[in-house]
């Protein structure tokens, strides 16, 4: 199941999301939210545990539709399914995992 709880920011809309955007219900309720909000809006994935060809089409459809979405800290799960798609390269992602930040810290430092 997927619960989308919409936040306010300086920089627009988030919308935090729990769950996985999978085929069904999860991914009706990620467009009825997103299509509430304005033309840009920042999914926050922190809490997504995982997303299938459904959700990653409807993150598509939604970019497509004129609808500007920049992923927020996807878990490694969601990162892995968007590098083999290539889609990592079509939207704005924001934010490292914590293992990602150790390594450029590491990397920083050399």
């Amino acid at each position: 199941m997927l619960t989308v709880t919409v936040k306010n920011s300086d920089n627009g809309v988030v919308l935090q999301c729990q769950g996985r955007i999978v085929r069904g219900d999860e991914t009706a309720v990620l467009c009825a939210a997103v299509a509430q909000e304005q033309h840009h809006v920042t999914l926050d994935l922190t809490k997504v545990d995982a997303i299938d060809a459904a959700g990653i089409g409807v993150l598509v459809a939604l970019q497509a539709s004129g609808i500007y979405l920049t992923l927020l800290n996807p878990t490694e799960q969601v990162r892995e399914v968007l590098r083999v798609t290539q889609l990592d390269s079509i939207f704005e992602i924001s934010g490292l995992r914590p293992s990602e930040k150790i390594l450029s810290e590491a990397a920083a430092t050399l």
